[in-house]
């Protein structure tokens, strides 16, 4: 189900007029789209913004332009204060409900696992997992059950319960998540192995992320 949104209509620009639209509470943004004639400057409610990327980051968004109507569109692009981290941009991006999108899902760890139990550490590598799908398809976060995990076992993108409809992007043998054993348990010979396979999964984690995005 869409999540509706008003925009009003900018002819606002300059570093000092759009600070001023943020001190009142706005946020400027861009809508674009093959359906648009031009791209539609906007600015949109601060609060409203920040509880829907906060709750539903990948919602779908009716958002109602007054010189354009009401179009569905997907949150594309974020640009935040470096410090802050408050949102100081908004890109949208127009979409067909009936075409597949690609987005990227949070992966969220669920589950009691014995590895942890045990005195494990558990370790979430992938925090991303980039999915194709319709839009209306597009989980909120894609959730990775870490319950059978013991020290020393992963999980990898393969064994991702994903909605149906939902397809990854990501290899298949990516590590998702890990459980790490206790470092006071590890010789000094195999707390350095174990940091060098972290690392090396992070590492195949970024690459696959980065690559996902050069073929967008």
């Amino acid at each position: 189900m869409a999540i509706a949104m008003n925009a009003d209509q900018r002819t606002i620009t300059t570093k000092g007029e759009l600070r001023q639209l943020r001190l009142q509470g706005k946020i400027p943004g861009i809508i674009y789209g093959k359906q648009l004639m031009e791209a539609a400057q906007v600015t949109v409610d601060g609060k409203e913004l920040q509880a829907l990327l906060h709750s539903h980051p990948n919602a779908v968004i009716e958002i109602n332009i007054p010189s354009h109507g009401k179009t569905s569109v997907l949150v594309s692009d974020i640009q935040r204060d470096s410090m802050t981290r408050q949102v100081l941009h908004v890109d949208f991006h127009q979409i067909n409900m009936n075409e597949n999108v690609r987005a990227n899902v949070r992966i969220h760890a669920d589950g009691d696992s014995p590895g942890v139990r045990e005195g494990g550490i558990l370790q979430v590598i992938l925090h991303e997992l980039e999915v194709q799908c319709l839009p209306g398809n597009i989980p909120d976060a894609v959730s990775v059950d870490v319950s059978s995990l013991a020290i020393g076992e992963s999980l990898l993108v393969s064994d991702l319960k994903l909605p149906k409809g939902v397809e990854s992007f990501a290899d298949p043998e990516l590590v998702v998540a890990t459980i790490l054993a206790p470092q006071k348990e590890l010789t000094e010979e195999e707390a350095e192995d174990a940091a060098v396979e972290l690392i090396e999964a992070e590492s195949r984690s970024k690459e696959a992320q980065l690559e996902g995005i050069k073929s967008l």
